[in-house]
């Protein structure tokens, strides 16, 4: 947590639930990444954080921005971004969409079918287009792979045809993941489709752009290698497939820009010890998964929390939301402890909560308000 956060929290006591982001901060983590990576161009994945402050603030640093949709696009327009500096990412989009991106004048798009090719040549003539790879997403905490992507064999035959309906086959991309840990993923991803470059370039196809997509990850409960070690094993790669002929490489970091830029406030609902002889208690906060905490599901992402009480006894904690759906449970298998002396009312801190909260937070469920949102 930030020092302004700090002050902004107890200078205001904002109601619970929210989030208090620094967007300087945000800021900071955008320059560290140019800084470790500079053959890069950093696409901010507006999913991860699509606020006008964040936004904006990212506009006047000079970020492309790699959209999921229409509405993304747009936001990205009114934040002041050129239409020449935003993707359109996403590889499943309707027709509609695509041809709203275009008129906007957006020219990059991602596919990894030929079904969403053959819209692309329909509603965005001449566009560039680049292929999604599935590659393995080993070491990641919130995998992508099985969704999205074609095999290697595929994307040769779709980019050939790319070329074929007047599109611009201008490259291919990857993800490993999203909160990656394992730097060795992007090396073997990068191996592969390395491979692919190659034989498109010598079939005559004009290639000139590899993306790396995002995965970079965020501190929470547990350390993290920092982006330093992406970046050497990145540029190590890179050196190993191109040598001295790097085609342009982009990448689209989301949680590494603003997952720690953010902490929600919340406030302590209940505790019960619901089994005398039982040593878990329940601790039940304002938020939950249906307020914007979804990403602990299967409890995959595991958020840091601080409470009034830390350095005194704690013990054994499960810890849910307060609606009335049983799948609203953040953590009863992750070992998490708390301190006996939480009640009711004492507010906590989720840390590093700047990324995926705000807009996987319902807009209603159990008549409880969308998660309020403070930008300082």
């Amino acid at each position: 947590m930030t020092q302004k956060i700090a002050r902004y929290l107890a200078d205001h006591q904002p109601a619970t639930p929210c989030l208090v982001f620094d967007v300087d901060r945000a800021e900071e983590n955008f320059r560290a990444l140019q800084h470790a990576l500079p053959v890069a161009r950093i696409y901010y994945a507006v999913k991860a954080n699509p606020a006008a402050p964040v936004l904006e603030r990212l506009v006047r640093l000079g970020s492309f921005f790699d959209a999921a949709s229409i509405e993304e696009i747009e936001a990205c327009l009114a934040a002041g971004a050129r239409a020449e500096a935003i993707s359109f990412g996403n590889t499943i989009k309707k027709a509609s969409a695509i041809a709203r991106a275009h008129a906007h004048g957006v020219g990059m798009y991602a596919f990894d079918s030929a079904e969403e090719l053959e819209k692309l040549a329909r509603h965005a003539p001449g566009a560039a287009v680049y292929c999604r790879i599935m590659v393995a997403n080993a070491g990641a905490d919130w995998p992508l792979s099985r969704k999205f992507g074609t095999t290697v064999e595929r994307a040769r035959e779709l980019m050939l045809q790319a070329r074929e309906l007047g599109l611009d086959p201008m490259g291919l991309s990857f993800h490993v993941g999203s909160q990656q840990t394992s730097t060795a993923s992007y090396e073997a991803a990068i191996a592969k489709v390395a491979i692919l470059f190659t034989d498109l370039r010598d079939a005559g196809v004009k290639l000139r752009m590899m993306n790396l997509g995002g995965g970079f990850p965020t501190r929470y409960r547990d350390e993290v290698p920092g982006i330093g070690a992406f970046a050497a094993a990145i540029g190590a790669a890179l050196a190993r497939a191109f040598g001295n002929a790097l085609p342009d490489i982009v990448v689209e970091p989301g949680r590494f820009i603003v997952g720690d830029a953010g902490v929600v406030a919340s406030e302590v609902v209940l505790v019960s010890q619901r089994d005398p002889a039982d040593p878990v208690r329940w601790v039940y906060l304002d938020i939950g998964r249906f307020g914007g905490l979804a990403e602990t599901e299967g409890e995959a992402i595991k958020y840091r929390i601080a409470t009034p009480h830390d350095g005194t006894a704690a013990g054994p904690v499960s810890i849910a939301g307060p609606t009335c759906d049983g799948a609203d449970i953040l953590y009863e298998k992750s070992n998490y402890r708390l301190p006996l002396a939480l009640t009711a009312g004492d507010r906590v801190e989720l840390r590093a909560t700047g990324a995926y909260v705000t807009t996987y937070a319902s807009q209603g469920f159990n008549g409880f308000a969308p998660l309020k949102e403070h930008y300082i």
